[in-house]
């Protein structure tokens, strides 16, 4: 079984981080942002570990961490750096936990530059990982997410699932018909994202993950 799981979103703003926790803590997976951007703004992997409750899964280091709150390449350019997919594909192998999932996170979407020659779904193609897709309902999204799809298709990256967030809606049933691509569960919008949220949602989304990656 391929213990390589990408998450990867519709756009920006998604609820990638969140979905990132709740799958790593269901699956007692260790977690990598290969690429951390907008470092102002703390890091997803600082959020990530203080929401796992269970005491197996590891937070690995990001292999870059930049000040700009943009794309990798650019956020990379403006710090006069390169991001290396090599020295990512290098650190995969070694952060890969034994029999257990690795969860890794990207920037944004698909076509997000990584460097001046590489994009998120070549590098998610090189890390031989298979794709979670991570979306919301807003005005245009089902156009991003049969985007996001149609390139997935095209490529051959293998998808487990959608996990979409906030509240039900039915062009999430559309999205997954048209996608053929199943559901793995939906995150709802609250209040108070903590450990207590994160470990409920695990627990709703650990069969059918576990289902879906057999």
């Amino acid at each position: 079984m391929n213990q390589r799981i990408f998450i990867t979103g519709t756009g920006t703003g998604v609820g990638k981080t969140i979905t990132a926790a709740c799958i790593t803590e269901a699956l007692t997976a260790d977690y990598w942002k290969p690429v951390q951007t907008g470092l102002l703004e703390g890091t997803d992997t600082d959020t990530v570990s203080s929401l796992l409750s269970n005491k197996v899964s590891v937070c690995h280091p990001e292999a870059w961490r930049l000040e700009a709150p943009a794309s990798p390449h650019l956020a990379a350019r403006l710090e006069n750096c390169t991001i290396d997919e090599a020295r990512i594909l290098q650190l995969a192998d070694q952060y890969q936990p034994a029999g257990r999932a690795f969860v890794m996170e990207g920037a944004g979407g698909l076509m997000v530059p990584v460097n001046e020659e590489v994009f998120t779904l070549d590098l998610i193609a090189a890390l031989k990982a298979r794709v979670v897709i991570v979306a919301q309902n807003y005005l245009g999204s089902i156009n991003h997410c049969m985007l996001t799809a149609r390139v997935l298709q095209h490529t051959g990256v293998p998808v487990i699932g959608w996990v979409f967030g906030g509240d039900y809606h039915t062009n999430e049933d559309d999205v997954v018909k048209w996608s053929g691509y199943p559901k793995i569960g939906r995150i709802p919008l609250t209040d108070t994202v903590d450990k207590a949220f994160v470990q409920q949602q695990a627990q709703l989304l650990s069969s059918p993950l576990h289902t879906l990656m057999a």
